[in-house]
């Protein structure tokens, strides 16, 4: 703006008349008389020049453009989530008129649009001049790409099994669920190729085109997300097959789709089954990462911004307690993940089995309740200073931090509901109940503990803190050089060697979290939902009703967990 900026508030009335007077002067030597001497009136703000001006409306121009241009994506963006969302649950509230087949001939223009998009973003927008001047070094880091290509792999197998159910029942098949699995694989392919090699891309041309096919991609994400959480037609085919299949045994024909070898078509019910959640997953991830891309968009860097060269590795650091621990814990959930598949092979999960799962996680969420208590504590007692600065990276963190945890939590009250309005007598409906009752609580606690340590300067980057500023390169002497390398290794003494009980104690705590969020990752990511199969929210519920929860739920507990482990290690290498 042209004006002067207007005076705080709190300041105070009685400001000295120096600078009236000052300004007043040169305007009496120069024979002006604007009065404002007589009136009191304060003297008019210096003209700046025009080169200034012009460059100020410009920049003003750029910042209202970018501004447009994130406008209007983000509403095309939300007008095809709500006409997917209308075709979904038209759907489900009206499966005559709306069919599952009319969502997925949505859902294939929509990928086949973002396809192109794709395509064309690789081979036209990236290679032009000066299309990637930045790169941001906070975006995709190496666990969301390394869970963008797990999770990504997990689903085209997913689809891989579709094929092969649909081809096993072809007689009675539309083709557009014979073609839908293939479009799908081919979609997720490729994005999972751009995504991991364009994850980081500040795109400076083309830039309301780029923000346009970001959001496109990410609503067609947002869209199978949404279908993949309420969508229980395959799980409902196949139930109505095996039971048909019962019925031929027992001499009663039926005219149902029944599947020809019935060896090959359980191999696919459980390929499908154990990689469903993997599919949702996968959306997810995606949408994260497309909201970063398109945040980055026009994005301009500073010329340090990057990677700090002092970064210190991930090592133990003399660590005991907390790896043990950490590994027991692991070990533990390993060997009851494996007896729980063992019983999920076979037609029923036997009683005990449900209570020796309850009974562990009813035993490591105390424990890292407390250690989270006690390293939030640790925090307040630390002499390190809260990081004020605008920090984009972690403000996201943060919001997915929180989102996040919504998914295991909103599945904790409605096993609370259930289980307090059937009054639970046995020792199973005990444990469920005290099992969401502790996730709630570590749920919080972790999350303070998280989000508070976040928020404290590094000790690696506060020793840095009394390094004098970086002069232009010249021709230092042997006396220069040798200050030089013993001021970085008493500040690595410093950092790194000299552990307080407080960083020791963070570390350890940091450590045994990392191994129990792991633990608590790997159950539901590779098929384990006792949620599911014990069968009493889903009694008290019923089926799709509960399908939908724990569908909406688990994909956001799997990414909770291993969106923790990614700030836990940011804590320990902080500490």
């Amino acid at each position: 703006t042209l004006s002067s900026s207007p005076a705080p508030a709190e300041a105070p009335p009685e400001s000295p008349p120096e600078p009236q007077e000052a300004a007043a002067g040169p305007a009496k030597e120069n024979g002006v008389d604007t009065g404002a001497e007589d009136t009191g009136a304060p003297a008019p703000p210096r003209q700046k020049s025009w080169l200034v001006r012009h460059v100020s409306l410009l920049l003003r121009r750029d910042l209202q453009a970018q501004k447009a241009g994130q406008l209007f994506s983000g509403l095309l963006a939300l007008n095809v989530v709500f006409l997917g969302s209308a075709f979904i649950c038209s759907m489900i509230f009206n499966n005559v008129a709306v069919t599952l087949e009319d969502v997925w001939l949505l859902l294939v223009v929509l990928k086949v649009l973002s396809l192109l998009w794709l395509l064309y973003y690789v081979a036209s927008t990236t290679r032009r001049a000066h299309a990637v001047l930045y790169r941001d070094p906070h975006a995709g880091p190496i666990w969301v790409r390394g869970s963008l290509v797990l999770f990504g792999s997990c689903t085209i197998f997913l689809n891989i099994f579709r094929v092969g159910y649909n081809v096993s029942h072809v007689h009675c098949k539309s083709q557009l669920e014979l073609v839908f699995p293939p479009i799908e694989i081919v979609f997720i392919s490729i994005q999972t190729w751009v995504l991991w090699k364009h994850c980081k891309d500040c795109v400076q041309v083309q830039t309301n085109l780029t923000r346009c096919g970001l959001m496109l991609t990410l609503a067609t994400n947002l869209l199978l997300w949404v279908l993949a959480i309420t969508n229980d037609s395959m799980h409902h085919e196949i139930e109505a097959e095996l039971s048909a299949l019962m019925e031929k045994f027992s001499g009663n024909e039926t005219n149902t789709c029944l599947c020809l070898n019935v060896t090959v078509c359980e191999v696919f019910r459980r390929g499908y089954l154990l990689l469903y959640p993997f599919s949702t997953e996968y959306c997810l991830v995606c949408c994260a990462v497309l909201f970063v891309m398109w945040k980055n968009v026009g994005r301009c860097l500073a010329p340090h911004a990057g990677p700090h060269p002092s970064t210190p590795p991930f090592r133990l650091h003399g660590a005991i307690f907390g790896p043990l621990l950490g590994m027991l814990a692991l070990v533990a959930g390993v060997c009851i993940f494996v007896l729980f598949q063992i019983q999920a092979s076979g037609p029923a999960i036997a009683h005990q089995y449900f209570t020796l799962y309850y009974a562990f996680c009813a035993a490591i969420l105390p424990a890292m309740t407390l250690a989270c208590l006690v390293g939030t504590a640790i925090h307040g007692l630390e002499e390190r200073e809260l990081d004020t600065l605008k920090n984009p990276t972690r403000s996201l963190d943060v919001v997915l931090l929180m989102g996040a945890a919504l998914g295991q939590v909103g599945i904790a009250y409605f096993s609370i509901v259930a289980i307090v309005a059937t009054h639970p007598q046995e020792l199973l409906n005990r444990l469920i109940l005290a099992y969401s009752l502790l996730l709630i609580l570590q749920h919080i606690t972790q999350n303070l503990f998280i989000i508070e340590g976040l928020h404290r300067r590094p000790v690696w980057e506060a020793a840095l803190q009394g390094k004098p500023e970086a002069e232009p390169p010249r021709r230092g002497s042997l006396l220069e050089l040798g200050q030089s390398l013993q001021w970085a290794s008493l500040a690595y003494i410093h950092s790194y060697s000299h552990l307080n009980w407080k960083r020791r104690a963070l570390k350890e705590i940091s450590l045994f979290l990392i191994l129990c969020n792991i633990t608590l990752w790997m159950m539901p990511a590779f098929g384990m939902h006792p949620e599911f199969e014990n069968g009493l929210e889903k009694d008290f519920y019923g089926y799709g009703t509960w399908f939908t929860i724990v569908n909406f739920g688990l994909p956001l507990g799997v990414f909770y967990r291993m969106h923790s482990v990614g700030g836990l290690v940011e804590l320990y290498l902080g500490a």
